[in-house]
């Protein structure tokens, strides 16, 4: 525990002026960010006597080792950058909210050739209209199905849209008049983005134009005897009042606005929100946060302003919004709001009528929705204290293991061998924090080889975080130091081939942020390395720098040994280790003849299951991908310079890889886009890549021909 008055500013070092402000803890990671009109008052407060701090803010300067600002010129550029670094350091500190779920959004892709509507989940992207979102995904399916027969746009994927189009006949939405059949040209792409175009309108709120359009037009055909087309025209205004009528009018006067409510207690805090537009409410949401920083109502509704138009531009932020307590700095966060849509919004808490009542419900739907999180979150919280005890009680641990580590290896019959690395912090999936390696140590099927090589380089890669920080001497001089043949004397080496790095996250994605699917925040260490002198002390979470508690192998007494010896070679004697054997679920320590049996109904058992199940699950999906993707590989893809879209010309114009073997320079520099230095390189990397067996034919004995472009 740090003393503040070890890192306290001296009087005057601050500015008065308004700013962004951040605590470092000694391992200069960032945890915690805040921003201010004065930053000299504000900084200061931090500093009073610890007994008259919130008890969260007095645990937060007790673990802070540093604290340093930011001068901005405005009180709304610091809301800005105040945002822009909660997002990319993922401060501990800070309120966070989580969405409870998924929410399903009605999308309609303005970015396309010819826009499709569909549902979407997930992160926005650039050129999509998002309406929503919506509780259910079937509720969105009905409002399309209904509206497609006023808006025939397409809903096809790329797929079907392509097979239409090269076969010459439409999908059968196409045949029934719910599509307009824009694949075999039956509307320009002109016509169909306006179709589109009218749809975003409809869906926007402006409804009343549409459905008047229809009855004048139906009135005309019927006083024109067309009553075929008068009734069609019914049918229409029909369902795009059917369609209307799915979302209720809570505001008579056609407003759009967006309405927050908070229902919170000493630990946390539920917000609901409803999007209402055109005075009917077309989506709803619920977010969920630990109030980890000493936050009130004001402050809680200003961080989920910040969250939920932090990303948005244009109608997405709508002309008004109802809160149930004003931020802080009200002012500032207006005109943060007006930027971002381009035009003047109104920030203001409901006093009387519709909007007011429409507030209680808000504010009930939260209250629901607080109650609920805490009962499940009760019987999770039980379940998994009860696991982690169990598993402390068994393997004779000191404290219940709150970070555990999982390793498995994966190959088939000795090719493409990998490991995985899963985490589970407090009895639950951290997926962002998942790692997988390649073997590289050695050739062949090793398994206890393997763990030991997987061991040693993860906990190679803490060390090194260790040593960048001065925790290691400090540790040695505190232990009287490792183990003189174990412990590293000097810099920590590098794995035999590099150390695993995060897959598909951003340098300052935070951990355990909900676009980690299936170990989507995991890398291979085929990715590119950070700097580390780069990344030292930028404040993001270092992605090996915590260790586990509990580090558990998929597997038996050998692999056990493996991984205590990787350990023991590094001086590291302060993680637990145990393997859990698939056939008989037997849980084995270091050193021990006999495993422990935990019993078949014991909370901790099946806790070990899942992880190590887990594990073998990533290690396994890796392992397959790195297999197809070596059946799929080519000769081509080892030229340089030479890209998906040339390697696809060069197959297509010649036919086969085989073909294109035979062919002279002068030849291959005859498909467009392939220059004579390019097509050298080609010729001489087929030329030093030996062609592959002939296939046969094992019912006839038939040699095959090679005529597609996977082969060589």
């Amino acid at each position: 525990m740090a003393d503040p008055s070890s890192y306290r500013p001296k009087p005057g070092q601050i500015p008065d002026s308004p700013g962004v402000y951040r605590f470092r803890d000694e391992h200069r990671r960032v945890i915690y960010v805040g921003k201010a009109k004065n930053l000299r008052q504000r900084v200061a407060n931090y500093f009073q006597d610890l007994a008259g701090l919130h008890p969260r803010t007095r645990t937060m300067v007790t673990t802070a080792a540093s604290v340093e600002w930011t001068v901005v010129s405005t009180e709304v550029e610091a809301l800005q950058l105040e945002y822009s670094w909660i997002k990319e350091f993922d401060p501990r500190f800070n309120v966070k909210y989580r969405d409870d779920k998924s929410y399903p959004y009605l999308a309609v892709t303005l970015n396309e050739e010819f826009p499709r509507v569909q549902v979407m989940r997930g992160a926005k992207k650039k050129g999509v209209r998002y309406f929503g979102p919506y509780g259910h995904a079937w509720a969105i399916r009905e409002t399309v199905d209904l509206m497609l027969r006023v808006f025939p746009v397409r809903t096809c994927s790329a797929g079907v849209f392509k097979n239409a189009e090269r076969t010459g006949r439409p999908c059968l939405l196409g045949y029934i008049g719910k599509c307009s059949a824009p694949c075999v040209g039956r509307v320009t792409p002109e016509e169909h983005r306006e179709l589109a175009e009218d749809f975003c309108d409809f869906m926007a709120g402006r409804t009343g134009t549409y459905i008047r359009r229809l009855e004048k037009d139906m009135a005309q055909a019927a006083e024109e005897m067309e009553y075929e087309r008068a009734a069609r025209l019914r049918d229409d205004a029909g369902a795009l009042r059917r369609a209307m009528e799915k979302s209720a009018v809570v505001l008579a006067d056609a407003t759009d606005a967006d309405l927050i409510a908070v229902a919170e207690d000493e630990l946390e805090a539920a917000l609901q929100i409803f999007h209402v537009r055109g005075g009917r409410v077309r989506g709803q949401r619920g977010w969920v946060t630990d109030k980890v920083e000493a936050v009130d109502t004001s402050g809680l509704v200003e961080h989920a302003l910040q969250q939920l138009y932090g990303e948005e531009r244009g109608e997405a932020v709508p002309k008004e919004v109802l809160v149930p307590a004003l931020p802080e700095d009200t002012e500032a966060v207006s005109q943060w709001l007006a930027e971002r849509r381009g035009s003047q919004v109104s920030l203001r808490i409901p006093q009387r009528g519709d909007k007011k009542d429409l507030m209680v419900t808000v504010q009930r739907n939260a209250q629901q929705a607080l109650g609920l999180h805490k009962t499940k979150r009760a019987s999770d919280l039980t379940t998994r204290s009860r696991a982690l005890e169990e598993i402390a009680e068994a393997l004779g641990l000191d404290t219940a293991p709150l970070r555990i580590e999982c390793y498995d290896v994966s190959h088939l019959q000795g090719d493409d061998v990998v490991a995985s690395m899963v985490v589970f912090e407090d009895g639950l999936a951290r997926k962002s924090e998942y790692r997988r390696f390649q073997i590289k140590g050695f050739e062949g099927q090793d398994d206890v080889r393997s763990m030991h090589e997987v061991i040693g380089r993860r906990f190679r890669r803490y060390l090194q975080d260790k040593e960048r920080t001065g925790e290691w001497e400090e540790s040695r001089e505190t232990t009287g130091g490792a183990p003189s043949d174990a412990g590293p004397p000097g810099p920590v080496p590098a794995g035999p081939a590099g150390d695993a790095e995060p897959l598909g996250a951003a340098a300052g994605a935070p951990p355990g942020s909900t676009g980690a699917r299936d170990g989507q925040g995991a890398r291979d260490e085929d990715g590119p390395r950070e700097d580390e002198g780069a990344r030292e002390d930028d404040g993001r979470p270092k992605r090996f720098a915590y260790p586990p508690q509990l580090v558990v192998v998929d597997g038996g007494q050998p692999q056990v040994a493996a991984a205590r010896r990787a350990l023991d070679e590094l001086g590291i004697d302060d993680v637990a280790v145990c393997g859990l054997a698939k056939r008989l679920e037997e849980v084995w320590l270091p050193d021990d003849d006999d495993p422990v049996v935990l019993p078949r109904s014991s909370e901790g058992l099946y806790l070990l299951q899942r992880v190590r199940d887990e594990a073998h699950r990533f290690a396994i999906t890796y392992q397959r991908a790195k297999r197809a993707k070596r059946i799929r590989s080519s000769p081509l893809d080892d030229v340089a310079g030479l890209g998906e879209t040339r390697k696809q010309a060069l197959i297509k114009h010649f036919g086969s890889v085989k073909k294109l073997r035979q062919a002279t320079i002068d030849q291959i520099c005859e498909v467009p886009g392939i220059g004579r230095r390019t097509a050298e390189s080609v010729a001489a990397a087929l030329a030093t890549t030996a062609p592959a067996a002939p296939a046969v034919n094992m019912a006839t004995g038939e040699i095959m021909e090679e005529d597609d472009g996977a082969g060589s």
